[in-house]
């Protein structure tokens, strides 16, 4: 058995000795040619726009070290070259006269599969693509296929996954491991033989575990066959049934990860190709052959995290040293993203027991004492290779409260400001929920998102985001400065801890306060084969809390609304309180903030209502007077905004006609 180990370990060195010195994307294949495209709309001086889109296939050697921070590489399944594969789906949006282009590509990631090629009156070349190795391929989401870890004799490379379930359906006697609380999409057990795993309940997070025996439940399907059903790893069954009101927790050993950091790579490989390549292997020609000179890259909330990763491993520079993306927006982003670790699961929300915020959070370099690991920054590995993106960060209010914001402004002591790099800028959109709201100047509150106390926060991110978007664009290709970062500061007394008094938070009769809504920083033991500061490597014990750790938010105003940042023009001209929080109506989480959800608070509209019902706040009658009071103040909020290089003019101006038109104190002057 030891010479034919040795036989193989060979013939393996010798196919990557053989190798090219780099891979990269080896075929890309157009498989749907849709032109003119977007119904034929003309985009501006750059006309209309064509949709190329298909699968584009690439090789990574293991042995390159472009490559090596791909947790698992080396585990990972090899073609006759001794290359590891990978196919990725991807969709272009050019102009179909390539002449009015811009030269910019702009590649956006997607969000768990979801994104699509877009025309720009810039005339940008769009791109998407498939990244997320746990997306299940199909139309229209971007999705990519790579190889499974395993061990050098072919046995299966394992480990422990927690799964967690909560507000199961009534009567439920099945659950599905898709469904549980971070979905877990292609971890399965190596044995269905439940004396190898453990499932427990309890009533409340702070309640006493209950062990359930393992001849109580079972790895099956029990909705059409009785206890214990029909095996099927992907679903666990109750002999007594599931109870709505409790949490369950699954911890058994898992086979078969992954390798899902390849998406860093091939997101590298196929922008590369597309800014430097002529034609692929076959002699395939690239679509946009030397029409390309700059690339930046934007990605919102899951694909911002992405973003901020990959910038971290060094991926920003390609397999022939080359920079990708000379600018990145990570938006509405608070965490690095939990994809290169065994097991990972793409698609976590900073949820309990989800790994993403133990790395790395800051663009500076910044010791982090509390949980005793070296000065270290997201730029560290970029700045040796001088390949690093100009930045533009953005972010709302929701990411404090939950994706925890705090340690990338302060660190995990939160007893100073991380100075921001030259290279970075930082704007904080006040008062938002996650990705912002539908905008508008109505009075009267919206829907209630699902299972949340308070109505929708509309205060909206889109129009400052657009702006500010361009920015970093004309700063990639121009060289102009964007304005200067905005974001709450600790010592400019901005930030402070979550609860109502040291916010300044009002006292509103009859609506919910923050306090003990935050998520908080949690220091886990992940065990000693985890690297905290990448987020890679492996999770080898089930994940246990060593401490918590100071979580901060913005300070807010006598309304309630959160100070400093690029406040929008609803949010200079308020109609209610904002809030980048929310509390859960029901369930399991009663009481507890409502995941993605900011909430809503409107003013009063006449004095007499407010002294009524006891509210602090000024009605809107106090303030503004009149309708045309209150569009006069819109007006000079958006001529602010227009001065400070944060809104358009053409969107001031929509902004204050929404204003004119709307039914803000409309009665007062009839």
């Amino acid at each position: 058995m030891m010479n034919r180990f040795m036989v193989v370990a060979t013939a393996a060195a010798l196919w990557i000795c053989a190798a090219p010195a780099f891979a990269g994307v080896t075929r890309m294949v157009i498989e749907q040619r849709e032109s003119p495209a977007f119904k034929g709309q003309v985009f501006g001086k750059a006309g209309q726009y064509e949709v190329l889109s298909g699968h584009f296939y690439g090789e990574l050697n293991p042995a390159d070290a472009h490559n090596a921070m791909i947790n698992d590489i080396k585990l990972a399944t090899r073609n006759a070259h001794g290359m590891v594969e990978y196919v990725g789906t991807f969709s272009i949006a050019k102009p179909i006269d390539m002449s009015k282009a811009s030269s910019v590509l702009v590649y956006s990631v997607a969000n768990r599969g979801n994104g699509a090629a877009t025309g720009s009156v810039d005339g940008h070349v769009s791109v998407v693509s498939g990244w997320q190795g746990d997306v299940i391929p199909r139309a229209p989401l971007q999705s990519i296929e790579v190889p499974v870890a395993k061990n050098a004799d072919g046995s299966p490379v394992t480990g422990p996954v927690l799964a967690r379930f909560i507000d199961s359906p009534a009567g439920a006697n099945t659950l599905s491991l898709t469904t549980a609380v971070s979905g877990l999409i292609y971890q399965r057990p190596l044995t269905l033989d439940t004396t190898k795993a453990t499932l427990r309940m309890r009533a409340s997070e702070e309640a006493p575990n209950k062990v359930i025996a393992a001849g109580d439940w079972a790895f099956a399907d029990c909705t059409k066959t009785a206890f214990p059903g029909t095996a099927d790893p992907a679903k666990i069954c109750a002999k007594a049934g599931f109870d709505s009101t409790a949490l369950y927790e699954l911890i058994f050993t898992a086979k078969d990860p992954l390798v899902m950091g390849i998406g860093f790579a091939a997101t590298r490989d196929l922008n590369s190709f597309l800014r430097y390549s002529d034609k692929d292997n076959d002699g395939t020609a690239n679509p946009v052959a030397k029409q390309i000179r700059h690339a930046v890259s934007e990605g919102v909330s899951q694909s911002g995290n992405f973003l901020r990763t990959y910038i971290h491993l060094g991926f920003n520079q390609d397999e022939a040293n080359r920079i990708v993306f000379e600018g990145i927006n990570p938006h509405i982003a608070a965490r690095q993203l939990a994809l290169n670790f065994r097991f990972a699961v793409a698609g976590g929300t900073a949820l309990l027991y989800e790994p993403g915020s133990d790395a790395v959070m800051w663009w500076e370099d910044y010791a982090d004492k509390a949980r005793n690991r070296p000065a270290a920054g997201l730029l560290d590995r970029c700045r040796v290779t001088k390949t690093c993106p100009k930045i533009v960060e953005t972010f709302g209010g929701l990411e404090f409260w939950d994706l925890r914001m705090s340690p990338d402004l302060v660190g995990t002591d939160a007893k100073a400001d991380i100075p921001l790099p030259d290279n970075v800028r930082r704007y904080y959109f006040p008062a938002t929920t996650h990705g912002g709201g539908r905008g508008g100047f109505n009075s009267a509150p919206g829907d209630t998102p699902r299972g949340c106390v308070l109505p929708v926060n509309p205060n909206p991110q889109a129009d400052t985001l657009k702006v500010v978007r361009a920015a970093l664009i004309d700063w990639v290709v121009k060289g102009t400065e964007p304005p200067a970062s905005r974001y709450p500061r600790l010592d400019q007394g901005q930030l402070v801890p979550a609860t109502k008094a040291a916010m300044g938070f009002p006292t509103i009769p009859g609506t919910p306060n923050p306090d003990g809504l935050v998520n908080q920083l949690v220091d886990y033991d992940l065990g000693p084969d985890f690297k905290y500061n990448d987020l890679s490597g492996t999770v080898s014990i089930t994940p246990a809390i060593r401490r918590t750790l100071p979580t901060l938010v913005p300070k807010t105003d006598v309304d309630g609304n959160d100070v400093s940042g690029v406040p929008s023009v609803l949010r200079q001209a308020p109609l209610g309180t904002y809030t980048g929080w929310n509390v859960t109506a029901a369930g399991y989480n009663k009481g507890r903030i409502c995941g993605l959800n900011g909430g809503y608070i409107p003013f009063a509209k006449t004095k007499a209502e407010r002294m009524a019902s006891g509210d602090p706040r000024l009605s809107l009658e106090e303030r503004y007077k009149t309708h045309d009071g209150y569009v006069a103040v819109v007006k000079a909020a958006a001529a602010k905004s227009v001065a400070d290089r944060f809104l358009y003019q053409e969107d001031a101006d929509r902004l204050v006609a929404q204003a004119a038109a709307s039914d803000v104190l409309i009665s007062s002057q009839r």
